[in-house]
């Protein structure tokens, strides 16, 4: 999937995130905790990837299993990873790429209880999560109003999910 082309931008690092709708509609995006490299900061639950040994090749299956571990770390979601789609290939403004993986919708409640017990089964362990809060929210206006700093990647994927929900009708 990824290949190197001589005269392709450079790639700085390479990630993966979920788009987590809600039943409802919403879009959970989540807060970085101050024990993180970026306190405060807003984006979709993800994380770096680790290159692929030399020889070996990086494609959709690494990136998806990836992208559900990810879930499970950051908001205490088991989700197959086979239920995750690729949807989205994002480039950052420093030269990142993003595969923004689309997840199954989920009940509200269930994503808050499950996410309340990842805090708190971490602070039983003596260690902060990597995230301190989610958001769910329902348009780009109320992203907008969220405190603090956002990656660069959220905006237009936020925009990209309503419209996509709009035009598919579904949450």
């Amino acid at each position: 999937m990824l290949r190197q082309i001589s005269d392709a931008p450079s790639v700085s690092s390479v990630f993966v995130c979920v788009a987590q709708p809600t039943e409802d509609g919403r879009l959970l995006v989540a807060r970085m905790s101050s024990s993180t490299s970026t306190p405060g900061r807003w984006q979709l639950p993800g994380g770096s990837m680790e290159p692929p040994l030399r020889g070996e090749s990086l494609d959709v299956a690494p990136l998806r299993r990836h992208a559900a571990r990810e879930l499970m770390e950051e908001l205490g979601i088991d989700t197959l990873p086979e239920s995750l789609s690729l949807w989205v290939v994002t480039r950052g403004a420093r030269g990142s790429v993003g595969f923004v993986f689309r997840a199954p919708a989920l009940p509200a409640e269930f994503l808050h209880q499950r996410f309340a017990a990842l805090v708190s089964s971490e602070r039983e362990q003596g260690r902060d999560s990597e995230l301190d809060r989610i958001a769910l929210i329902d348009s780009e206006a109320e992203l907008s109003r969220l405190a603090g700093e956002q990656v660069d990647y959220l905006q237009p994927i936020v925009r990209r999910n309503f419209e996509f929900s709009a035009s598919s009708g579904s949450a």
